[in-house]
């Protein structure tokens, strides 16, 4: 029924990093065309604020640099507005990958996204802000990433289907595919459905995936679209009850072999 954690089975953490990278390269293009300088502004920004917590970190823990935070420092650019202060994005993603994961050893050892922890804290904190709403270019960008970490086995197809599944449910004809596909790619395939915070066994991804869904129509109510800042929350949340939805999964996995076997 389960399988080991990613990241802790054939790939490896430095795999898992590679392979989002690779997934990242087309999204992160377009961004950048479309955002120009000031989008490559930001992205060197990001990059170094993580390369200077990476390496503090390593220092303290007499540990060599992984350089893991780079595809956070590519997902928060993406999804961070051309016009945000330098200052603001350096606070936020200091705390997001701080908190998020080198204070639980780096990655694979958290349980939450830390690009989803220093979004929602950009959103909390600088609500003026606001997040940059992912473009169809950016969306289609994201198409082969994702079919190639699919491909790996670095994403679950039923966290995406379930996502779906109850949006369908509650939202039904109302919805409009393009742009619930468009608004959903990139941050469904590199927060909702990171490694590290979705739920690991084969039904927790079916509950975990409706659990994000329904999170995301919840946030979105009001709005008439859904919008980045639903999926981020979303994400986040659902990635705080993935290790009790996976727990309660083995637990009534255990029940049912005693009640066969015993």
């Amino acid at each position: 029924m389960t399988r080991p954690h990613v990241l802790v089975g054939h790939w490896g953490v430095t795999g898992v990093t590679a392979a989002q990278g690779l997934a990242l390269l087309a999204p992160v293009g377009v961004a950048l065309l479309q955002g120009g300088a000031l989008k490559a502004m930001m992205l060197i920004a990001a990059v170094v604020v993580v390369l200077i917590w990476e390496l503090l970190f390593a220092l303290l823990r007499n540990r060599r640099v992984s350089f893991h935070g780079l595809t956070v420092a590519v997902i928060v650019a993406v999804l961070s507005p051309a016009l945000l202060p330098l200052w603001q994005l350096a606070i936020a993603l200091s705390l997001g990958l701080v908190l998020g994961e080198l204070v639980f050893g780096g990655r694979g050892f958290g349980f939450v996204a830390p690009a989803t922890v220093t979004l929602s804290v950009l959103v909390v904190s600088f609500p003026q802000a606001g997040l940059a709403p992912v473009s169809a270019q950016i969306a289609l960008a994201t198409v082969p990433g994702a079919l190639f970490l699919l491909y790996l086995g670095l994403m679950s197809w039923r966290v995406v289907v379930g996502v779906m599944l109850a949006l369908l449910a509650l939202q039904g004809l109302s919805l409009d595919p393009i742009a619930v596909a468009t608004a959903l790619s990139f941050g469904l395939v590199f927060l909702a459905c990171d490694p590290v915070a979705a739920a690991s066994t084969n039904p927790g991804r079916w509950l975990y995936g409706a659990l994000t869904g329904l999170l995301i129509a919840l946030f979105s109510a009001g709005n008439g679209a859904i919008t980045t800042e639903a999926l981020v929350f979303a994400a986040l949340l659902s990635s705080i009850f993935a290790p009790l939805i996976d727990h309660l999964v083995v637990l009534a996995d255990a029940a049912r072999r005693r009640r066969r076997f015993g």
